[in-house]
């Protein structure tokens, strides 16, 4: 009887101390450019060709093996790198650009992304009208 009792309790402790713990960490992960601001890896692009359209894994089907461990570095000052790391692609590519933040949408070298959500690991993004009008693609990228 003694041990039915105590789980219940036990139970309520670690519920209660899971939620407070993940409470603090996500409030100090505010959409801003201090927070934003590392190095990241893509680690899935999702893509909708229309509203009731299927979402498809384009990062399994269409990005290649040496885009995948890429890493795109996004400065506090603005300035944005993206290098070839890892598996070079043909011909190897590492440039500069700008990047800027306007509430949450996200501006990558005039490309604009609206964060979806952020966890100051986990940054996920979205873009519209990229290849089609009323297309859609979600970009994972995960801090290194």
């Amino acid at each position: 009887m003694k041990k039915l009792f105590l789980f219940p309790i036990l139970l309520a402790t670690l519920l209660f101390s899971c939620s407070k713990s993940g409470e603090s960490s996500t409030s100090n992960c505010d959409v801003t450019t201090a927070n934003i601001a590392g190095s990241y890896k893509i680690t899935a692009i999702k893509y909708k060709l229309s509203v009731g359209a299927p979402e498809i894994d384009a990062y399994s089907s269409f990005l290649p093996a040496c885009q995948k461990d890429d890493i795109y570095v996004l400065n506090a000052n603005g300035v944005a790198n993206y290098n070839d790391a890892g598996v070079s692609c043909s011909p190897s590519a590492t440039t500069t650009g700008t990047w800027s933040l306007t509430g949450t949408d996200i501006t990558i070298d005039g490309n604009v992304y609206a964060i979806t959500s952020f966890d100051c690991k986990t940054l996920v993004a979205t873009a519209s009208n990229i290849r089609t009008t009323g297309d859609k693609a979600t970009f994972t990228f995960t801090k290194q």
